[in-house]
């Protein structure tokens, strides 16, 4: 059901982005009274799913969900309709228009997918505000897995700094140190500060992991304890905070967790502190690795801080939101080019993409990462990559400053040399998704 659930997401989240995208196109194309012979949700290679014909333009929903397109009179595109070039040039084709006007048609997709995501960010800012963790908020500090531990971290360090520039929140450690190929983190550790460099290999490691390295540490206080279950029988009561279990030191609640998933079905003596006094009790750990209590719960342990927007105030905060998206992806996009990150391997295609979306409809959780897709669809479509919309600009800009025209022959050319260069950059991304399966 979960899968379904962000297969339908991922389906809608496409939809809109796709529809208006080509919108883009199509209204500027219209304005300048361009033939549009076809408007399509997906592609329809041999059929559609549904069509229907309003005026000169053909709009369906093709069977494909890998796109969509506009079908532009008199244009080398994804049709390569060589048949319509061997005519003579109408007025309505857009080989007939003049060079700005195709610039400005090519341009439309971009430039709506950028307005969609700050006006999505903005949308989702006034609705819901920015809520995150501080990280002077992080009362026991920071969690670290092996891969942080590697990097020379530890459990219980709170994190002031990265390559000198202090970090204010949580989520924002991790980006940086990733996406800015950091060298140094700063931390307080034992109520003293240490410069902690991080090794070589890092980047790699951590876009392998594909993972979050760090999140917030918490501790082990029981909440509230189930009836008839292996904590009631030990003797836990609320209060109770659980810090060792059989000799082993389990300073935080993730700590236990592993630890008793590790034990599964086994007997084990918890070391609890009660009223200031440290005492032993005997356990049963479930088949599930559990012992049936609730801690303390999270905003209880972690201070949150929301940031709230009136109407005004959400549009250039959805702007910024917009542009960091797009700063933060165009340094990822770098890392890609760089081999000895190796993060090539993590590009990912429909199944990543699905999976970033929640297993439960969250409308929050799905405009956030649909005004993200959106940011990313226009720095994708701008690349100068024949047979997407920043190829066909490049040519146009070629035009405007040569004053030649390329080729019908040369773009035909271009478009089959796109085509290839995509295919193969979706073969990777997908492939590399298969692979995880099994992985």
């Amino acid at each position: 059901m979960e899968v379904l659930i962000q297969a339908a997401q991922l389906i809608l989240s496409l939809s809109i982005l796709v529809i208006l995208h080509e919108l883009g196109h199509f209204i500027p194309a219209k304005l300048f009274k361009t033939k549009v012979e076809k408007f399509y949700l997906f592609f329809d290679p041999w059929f559609s799913l549904f069509k229907f014909k309003k005026g000169e333009t053909e709009y369906g929903i093709g069977w494909l969900p890998l796109g969509g397109y506009v079908k532009i009179a008199g244009m080398v595109d994804e049709s390569m309709d060589k048949e319509q070039l061997k005519e003579a040039p109408k007025p309505w084709e857009f080989r007939s228009k003049p060079a700005w006007q195709r610039l400005i048609i090519m341009l439309g997709g971009v430039v709506v997918n950028v307005i969609l995501g700050i006006v999505i960010y903005a949308g989702i800012l006034f609705t819901w505000g920015n809520e995150y963790i501080p990280t002077e908020g992080l009362k026991y500090g920071v969690y670290a897995d092996s891969i942080a531990i590697d990097m020379g971290l530890k459990s219980g360090d709170k994190i002031i700094a990265v390559d000198g520039e202090k970090v204010e929140k949580f989520s924002d450690i991790q980006m940086n140190i990733l996406i800015n190929n950091a060298k140094k983190v700063t931390v307080e550790r034992d109520q003293r500060q240490e410069d902690i460099t991080l090794p070589e290999g890092t980047i790699s490691g951590l876009i392998k992991n594909q993972k979050s390295f760090l999140e917030p540490a918490i501790i082990a206080e029981v909440k509230e304890v189930t009836p008839n279950t292996a904590a009631d029988t030990a003797g836990l009561l609320p209060k109770d905070r659980i810090v060792g279990i059989n000799n082993e030191a389990t300073p935080y609640f993730q700590d236990v967790v592993n630890y008793l998933k590790s034990h599964r079905s086994e007997s084990v003596v918890l070391k609890v502190i009660r009223n200031n006094s440290t005492i032993e009790l005997p356990a049963n750990v479930s088949k599930g690795g559990t012992l049936g209590f609730a801690i303390t719960p999270i905003n209880e342990q972690i201070t949150f801080s929301t940031e709230q927007y009136s109407a005004l105030e959400s549009i250039p905060a959805g702007v910024n939101k917009a542009y960091d998206s797009f700063d933060n992806y165009i340094k990822q996009m770098k890392l890609v080019f760089e081999p000895e990150t190796e993060a090539y391997k993590s590009l990912g295609g429909f199944i990543s993409i699905g999976k970033a979306f929640s297993p439960e409809w969250d409308w929050q959780r799905f405009w956030s990462f649909t005004a993200f897709l959106s940011i990313i669809l226009a720095i994708m479509n701008i690349l100068p990559i024949p047979a997407l919309d920043g190829g066909h600009v490049l040519f146009l800009l070629y035009e405007i400053v040569s004053g030649r025209k390329p080729s019908d022959k040369f773009l035909e050319n271009a478009q089959i040399v796109g085509f290839v260069i995509l295919l193969s950059l979706m073969v990777l991304a997908n492939g590399n998704d298969i692979l995880r399966l099994f992985q």
